[in-house]
């Protein structure tokens, strides 16, 4: 169930609610990390960060509930690249528990590759970026097995 590039999650006493579940805000906590992490094997890490003074933006954020997630559930988040353009990445955030027989909760989220400064504006990936994000890139059927989510969030081509 687990890949070695999944990214381990180590629940917190303080992240558990009333009812002896994960609190919603954590799962993001969980993803923010997760693709902090995928950021260094796409090659968006600190050097690529100093270097350019490039990194990504989250645009836009879907999460989907499936199952409760409790104090002492192993818990890891596995990052996928949906579909990318020249700025943007579509990205899939699965959680993964090993005591569920499927996801315990999934996430789509935009992120765009931004040049910072005093004036942030988008840019687009260097030629080497975007041929990691592509070899990356979920297969057709792949991205056809995958959960359906409460609403589309895709790339739109212009």
């Amino acid at each position: 169930m687990s890949d070695p590039s999944d990214y381990a999650v180590v629940i917190q006493p303080d992240w558990i609610d009333y009812n002896g579940h994960l609190r919603d805000a954590y799962y993001v906590v969980a993803l923010s990390h997760a693709i902090d992490e995928m950021m260094v094997r796409w090659g968006l890490d600190e050097a690529y960060r100093l270097a350019t003074h490039c990194t990504l933006y989250t645009l836009e954020l879907h999460m989907h509930f499936l199952h409760e997630i409790k104090a002492s559930d192993a818990l890891s988040v596995r990052t996928l690249v949906l579909d990318h353009d020249r700025k943007r990445i579509h990205a899939a955030c699965d959680f993964l528990c090993p005591r569920l027989p499927e996801l315990a909760a999934t996430a789509e989220v935009m992120l765009l590759h931004v040049r910072q400064g005093e004036k942030p504006a988008s840019a687009a990936f260097p030629p080497d970026i975007e041929a990691r994000l592509s070899a990356s890139k979920l297969t057709p059927e792949a991205l056809a097995a995958r959960p359906v989510g409460s609403r589309k969030i895709e790339l739109r081509r212009r």
